[in-house]
C-alpha cells in the first residue's frame, strides 16, 4: 500500500500560458494524474467504482502557489492519501521541480452514486477502504 506515490510529468507546452508558464488551473490536472496514480499503486483503479456504479467527485480543492513551473520543467508530483471518513476521504498534494517545492494542495471526494447520492461503501470496495485506513493508522504510528 503506498504512502506517497510520487509521479513523474514533463510540463507540454499545452500546459502553459503565453508566457510559458504553467495555468493555473492546470495544477488540478496535475493533481489528478497524482491521485490516479496513488489509486493504481494501491492495486486498484478509478474504473473499479465506475464498475461499481460509484464516483469520487470533488467535493472540495485547495491549492498554495509557491513558485512557478514551466514549459519543458519536469515534475515530480506527490500525492497520498490524507484521511478517510465514512463516505468521503481527501488527498494532498505536492507538486515540485528537483527539490524546490512548487505548489502544494487537497482534493475531498465524496462517495457518491450516478445520481450524485452520497453512498457507503459497497463490501467489495469496503476492502479497500479497509486497507487503505490500515495504512493511514500506520501512518500515524511511524
Amino acid at each position: 500500500m503506498p504512502a506517497d506515490v510520487t509521479t513523474p510529468y514533463r510540463v507540454i507546452y499545452g500546459d502553459t500560458d503565453q508566457m510559458g508558464v504553467v495555468y493555473y488551473a492546470n495544477y488540478l490536472r496535475l493533481f489528478e494524474i497524482g491521485r490516479n496514480e496513488w489509486i493504481r499503486g494501491s492495486g486498484s483503479a478509478y474504473t473499479r467504482f465506475e464498475d461499481a456504479g460509484l464516483f469520487l467527485p470533488v467535493a472540495e480543492a485547495s491549492i498554495r502557489y509557491q513558485r512557478s513551473a514551466r514549459y519543458d520543467d519536469l515534475l515530480a508530483i506527490h500525492c497520498w492519501l490524507a484521511n478517510l471518513k465514512g463516505a468521503s476521504l481527501r488527498f494532498e498534494y505536492e507538486i515540485r521541480r528537483d527539490t524546490e517545492t512548487l505548489a502544494t494542495g487537497m482534493t475531498r471526494h465524496a462517495l457518491v452514486d450516478a445520481d450524485g447520492r452520497p453512498q457507503r461503501w459497497p463490501p467489495p470496495l469496503k476492502i479497500l477502504v479497509k486497507e487503505w485506513q490500515a495504512q493511514l493508522e500506520d501512518q500515524a504510528d511511524g
